[in-house]
C-alpha cells in the first residue's frame, strides 16, 4: 500500500495494486471498506483512466462491438501510437485498459459526447470520444466511460486486494445495490 495526499495535504488516499491472472496490474484507490459474510472487502476506483475501445461494422447502419482481449493484441500498438499523438499514454492494465495524460475538459468536447444507444435510454452509458483509427482496413474507436469504474475486491490477511472469483462475486452480489447507493454518497459527498 502507499499512503498519498490528494494534492492538497487534506487527507491521505491509499494506493492498492491489484492484480489479474495474466500478471498485469491495475493501481487503485481505496474508496470504500466493508466486512460481510465473516470476509473483509474493498471498492477500488482506479488511479488512472479506463477507456474501451470499440470496432465499428456495418456499411448503412453502424454498430460498435466492443472489442475482447484477442483484439485488443492486435490492435494495441496501434491505438497506443494514435493516443500517444493526443499526448496520451495508453497501458496495458489488469481489468481494463488505462491512460495516463490530460483528457480534455468536457465543456471543452460537449459535442463528442456519444451515447452507446440512440434512443433516450436512461441506462446507457454516456462516453468521451478521444480518438479515432483504422487498424487493417477497420474502424475503432477509443472511449472513456464517463461513469466511474468501480471494481470490488477481497482483502487478504495482510490487506492486499485480491479480485474476486465467480463464486465470491455471487455471493456478494444481493447486497450490492444497497452498497452502491452508500459509495455513490462516500464519492460525492465532497462535491457540493
Amino acid at each position: 500500500m502507499t499512503q498519498l495526499t490528494n494534492g492538497k495535504g487534506r487527507f491521505p488516499a491509499t494506493i492498492v495494486t491489484v492484480h489479474d491472472s495474466a500478471g498485469r496490474s491495475l493501481p487503485c484507490y481505496i474508496e470504500h471498506q466493508f466486512e460481510v459474510h465473516g470476509g473483509n472487502y474493498a471498492v477500488l476506483l482506479p488511479v488512472n483512466i479506463p477507456v474501451d475501445i470499440v470496432a465499428w461494422y456495418g456499411d448503412d447502419e453502424e454498430e460498435a462491438v466492443l472489442v475482447l482481449e484477442e483484439e485488443i493484441d492486435e490492435i494495441f500498438d496501434t491505438a497506443k501510437a494514435v493516443l500517444a499523438e493526443h499526448d496520451l499514454l495508453l497501458q496495458r492494465t489488469a481489468l481494463t485498459l488505462t491512460v495516463v495524460g490530460e483528457i480534455p475538459e468536457l465543456e471543452d468536447l460537449e459535442d463528442e459526447l456519444e451515447d452507446e444507444s440512440e434512443d433516450d435510454d436512461p441506462d446507457a452509458e454516456e462516453l468521451l470520444l478521444l480518438a479515432n483509427f483504422y487498424h487493417e482496413e477497420q474502424e475503432y474507436s477509443v472511449y472513456v466511460p464517463l461513469d466511474p469504474m468501480l471494481v470490488l475486491a477481497k482483502l487478504n490477511e495482510a490487506a492486499q486486494p485480491e479480485l474476486l472469483s465467480q463464486e465470491e462475486f455471487d455471493r456478494l452480489e444481493p447486497i450490492l445495490p444497497s452498497l452502491e447507493s452508500s459509495i455513490a454518497e462516500h464519492l460525492f459527498e465532497g462535491l457540493d
